[in-house]
């Protein structure tokens, strides 16, 4: 055999030992000749985690559910009812820039909600904020102001006879829903009765119930 032969054969030789070392190095024992061994994943990496997550926020709100709006992502948003993507991120940048809505009524100031909407949301929000203007003392968890017959100023009120101004000044009806008040008041004449107000878009019983201390029967 040549001397040029010899070494390469050495050389084949010597491949094969190492390609089989380094076999056996990185095998595990027990395993057949081939076996391919695929990388351990991270499991809090693991994509059907994140696939389920995205699943749940966007799943349809069950009976009785509610959704916090004054902590709810947009993604969470837009399983309310008639709620897309856009006016999600509206909400929240009023939310972020304004402070807690704290009530139904209070999303009156977002652009894009109108009477309607709120009409359809409020039986499954809630909220655990409470607005900037309403907060009263000052311990560190504020309450919402009890409405007696002598808060605010100006009760009791006769709702055939307040005007804008006074609408506002009850708890929890800001200006836009003060005008719709009087506005129906305008063009269908006076109330028959503190029921007659659910009548206002804008205007639930949950409203109505704060409303109702502060309210004379016309």
């Amino acid at each position: 055999m040549a001397a040029s032969e010899h070494r390469a054969l050495l050389i084949l030789l010597a491949l094969g030992v190492t390609g089989q070392g380094a076999r056996l190095a990185l095998g595990s024992a027990g395993e057949p000749p081939g076996q391919v061994s695929l990388l351990a994943t991270d499991r809090r990496a693991d994509p059907g985690r994140h696939r389920d997550s995205a699943v749940a926020a966007l799943a349809p709100l069950a009976p009785g559910e509610r959704v916090d709006v004054d902590r709810a992502t947009p993604r969470e948003l837009t399983r309310l009812p008639r709620v897309g993507p856009a006016l999600a991120k509206a909400i929240v940048a009023d939310r972020e820039a304004r402070g807690a809505f704290g009530t139904v009524e209070g999303l009156d100031r977002v652009s894009g909600i109108g009477p309607r909407l709120l009409e359809a949301l409020e039986p499954h929000v809630q909220f655990s904020g409470v607005p900037a203007g309403q907060r009263v003392g000052g311990s560190g968890s504020p309450d919402l102001p009890q409405v007696s017959p002598s808060s605010p100023p100006g009760c009791p009120l006769d709702p055939n006879l307040a005007s804008v101004n006074d609408f506002d000044a009850l708890p929890g009806i800001g200006p836009a829903l003060a005008q719709r008040i009087a506005a129906y008041r305008e063009s269908h004449g006076p109330f028959a009765e503190i029921d007659g107000l659910t009548q206002v878009p804008g205007i639930g019983p949950a409203i109505l119930a704060r409303m109702r201390p502060c309210l004379i029967e016309p």
